[in-house]
């Protein structure tokens, strides 16, 4: 609906890397989750490509919720509060169940930011859901 959006696509799991949509929705990770590394990634692609005073930033992440570590949880939390937010309109988390894993970077993020309305969490029972997350995290008026 509106002229001049850019859209990046990232994927990670021990390292981030940015690819076309069409290897976006193909690709599929697997093992060894840093999450660090996909934040790190959004944030230079930011300060590069999307300055804030020039642009409307919408940053989601949706994944499993599993990481490599608490201490990696920790620090991409501390991305998101220093590194991201400064930088975009909103951000949103869709944690995406899974069989096999019991992600918790959903509780990371809720026990940090449950009052930050510029932070957006969703729990999705399948991938099926993630258009629908969108929308409801755009529909909250930002």
């Amino acid at each position: 609906h509106y002229q001049g959006v850019r859209t990046v696509y990232v994927v990670h799991d021990a390292a981030a890397k940015e690819v076309d949509r069409d290897t976006f929705f193909k690709i599929r990770e697997s093992g060894g989750t840093v999450i660090s590394s996909a934040y790190e990634l959004g944030v230079k692609i930011l300060e590069e490509r999307f300055p804030a005073a020039e642009w409307n930033v919408y940053m989601f992440h949706f994944t499993d919720g599993e990481n490599y570590s608490r201490q990696d949880s920790d620090k991409s939390a501390a991305l998101v509060a220093d590194k991201i937010l400064p930088g975009v309109n909103l951000f949103g988390y869709g944690q995406v169940e899974a069989l096999g894993t019991r992600g918790d970077f959903f509780d990371v993020l809720r026990a940090r930011f449950a009052d930050d309305e510029r932070v957006a969490l969703s729990h999705l029972p399948d991938r099926d859901s993630v258009v629908d997350s969108i929308k409801t995290f755009l529909g909250r008026g930002r």
